[in-house]
């Protein structure tokens, strides 16, 4: 995967998706809408005075228009992104902590099921997994979180059984 920031506009959009189309082994495209990270009042410090969602909707529009193959956003915006984009477009999904777990110095958070149930097609877990104790532990009960949101078709497809 190769994401470029979808701020940068259509132009620049399409010459990413050109130039990783004439890489022997294409990486999928992935436009970054707005930063887990930020807030409101972060978004509007950075000059763009509209509401997050209607942010987010706007450059993955953006994306998919230029030929992106998804775009990575806030697990808040994922359900209306899943709307909007159809089935076809990854939805990756940062800022992914399991129930209980502190946002750190994110802003838009989830869990891993309710990321999954939102309509995220891949989700990026780093510290709840990384600055862990027992990170072993803290995969497994990602996981787990994860198999308990997938429909049992998927779990069967995969040889598992639901928690």
């Amino acid at each position: 995967m190769l994401t470029v920031h979808a701020a940068g506009g259509s132009r620049m959009l399409k010459e990413a998706v050109e130039a990783a189309r004439n890489e022997p082994t294409a990486p999928m495209v992935l436009a970054v809408t707005v930063l887990t990270s930020f807030s409101q009042s972060d978004l509007e410090e950075s000059g763009v005075k509209t509401e997050i969602s209607h942010q987010v909707r706007h450059l993955a529009a953006l994306a998919k228009a230029a030929g992106c193959d998804g775009v990575v956003t806030s697990p808040h915006e994922a359900q209306a992104l899943r709307s909007a984009l159809g089935g076809e477009m990854a939805i990756v999904t940062p800022g992914i902590r399991p129930a209980g777990a502190d946002a750190e110095d994110q802003s838009r958070i989830s869990t891993p099921a309710a990321a999954i149930r939102a309509g995220a097609s891949h989700l990026v877990v780093g510290r709840p997994i990384i600055a862990a104790k027992n990170r072993l532990h803290a995969a497994k009960a990602i996981i787990g979180e994860i198999a308990t949101s997938l429909p049992e078709s998927e779990m069967e497809m995969a040889g598992k059984k639901p928690a």
